[in-house]
């Protein structure tokens, strides 16, 4: 178990401490932009396969243990976490790497950046919640955690950086949109418009979701039924 709680606090304080600091400047001006997102990159790499290797021989230790009650409620969770996931990924936001230019753009508050700013970290918030309160062991609460853990401090750090990096554009888009999803819709600051989102991100979340619940067992040792 110490292997892993080594690996997530490297992996933590990677994301955490590089990227959402002013360390990060520094290492920029250093090494430069390129140089600094290899290295980034390769530390990521190897963090992420230290985190899921100590996981996988990690001793089994319960805590509340497997709740096996509501299976369904679970997979429509992961379902919809992977639709948050999805839909960040194949939708232009002003949020991920390399999106500062839509600030600029006239439009940027579109698609699902209209329920949340942060669609990927938010989808995967949720799925490393749902995996530490359905599995219920130690090793699950670490691993998942730190995902987790990861998830909820990102949004803050993402904002803080593009906000002292874009001013005023940044903030404007900041209030019309919100990081909790559907906050800015209810309360009269966006709209809601599904049609903007599509159905391509519905159908490739519930491919991915339909193979991920089929191999599952295969790959991971444990039936998500």
């Amino acid at each position: 178990m110490t292997s892993l709680i080594y690996a997530v606090v490297f992996f933590v304080g990677l994301h955490w401490l590089v990227s959402g600091t002013p360390l990060r400047g520094v290492l920029l001006k250093v090494l430069g932009e390129k140089p600094y997102m290899a290295v980034y990159s390769l530390l990521s790499v190897a963090g992420l396969v230290w985190m899921i290797w100590a996981y996988a021989n990690a001793p089994e230790s319960l805590l509340w243990g497997s709740v096996d009650s509501n299976r369904w409620l679970a997979l429509s969770l992961v379902w919809l976490a992977l639709l948050f996931v999805v839909s960040g990924m194949m939708s232009a936001n002003p949020t991920a790497v390399g999106g500062e230019s839509l600030i600029n753009a006239g439009k940027p508050v579109q698609g699902i950046t209209r329920i949340t700013r942060h669609p990927f970290l938010f989808g995967f918030a949720l799925w490393s919640l749902v995996h530490v309160i359905y599995n219920g062991d130690q090793a699950s609460l670490i691993f998942f955690g730190g995902f987790f853990l990861l998830s909820v401090v990102g949004p803050s750090s993402i904002d803080h950086k593009q906000k002292a990096a874009l001013g005023e554009p940044w903030r404007e888009f900041a209030k019309q949109t919100s990081v909790v999803p559907f906050l800015a819709i209810t309360t009269g600051r966006n709209q809601l418009k599904l049609s903007e989102i599509g159905m391509k991100p519905v159908l490739v979340a519930t491919l991915v979701f339909a193979l991920f619940a089929v191999f599952h067992q295969r790959l991971f040792g444990v039936s998500p039924w």
